[in-house]
C-alpha cells in the first residue's frame, strides 16, 4: 500500500509572473496595498483575543456554597461572583491580624 502525501505542495511563480500579479492588484481599486502606516498599526490576532489581563491576577478553584448563599448573590443581578469575592474580602481584613 502506497502512502498519500498531506503536504502542501506551493508553486512559487516567477519573477514575470510576480510582476504580473502586483501589477494586476495595484490595478484593482478595491485592492489597494496597505501603506506603511497601515502595516506599521497591524497588531497579531493572538494579542486581540480573549478579555484583557487583569492587573490583579485570581485562582480558579472548585468550590460548593450552600444553596441559599448562591440564591442570595444570584440575585443581586450580573456581576454576583465579584460581590461574593468583594464580600469574602471583607470578612477576611475584619478577621486577620
Amino acid at each position: 500500500m502506497s502512502k498519500i502525501s498531506k503536504k502542501v505542495r506551493i508553486k512559487i511563480p516567477t519573477a514575470a509572473e510576480d510582476k504580473q500579479i502586483t501589477a494586476a492588484a495595484k490595478a484593482d481599486p478595491d485592492a489597494q496595498p496597505l501603506t506603511p502606516k497601515q502595516l506599521k498599526a497591524m497588531v497579531p490576532m493572538r494579542s486581540l483575543r480573549g478579555r484583557p489581563r487583569s492587573s490583579s491576577t485570581k485562582q480558579l478553584v472548585s468550590i460548593r456554597y450552600s444553596p441559599e448563599v448562591l440564591k442570595f448573590f444570584r440575585e443581586t443581578g450580573d456581576g454576583w461572583q465579584s460581590r461574593m469575592d468583594r464580600a469574602l474580602k471583607e470578612y477576611v481584613s475584619r478577621h486577620s491580624r
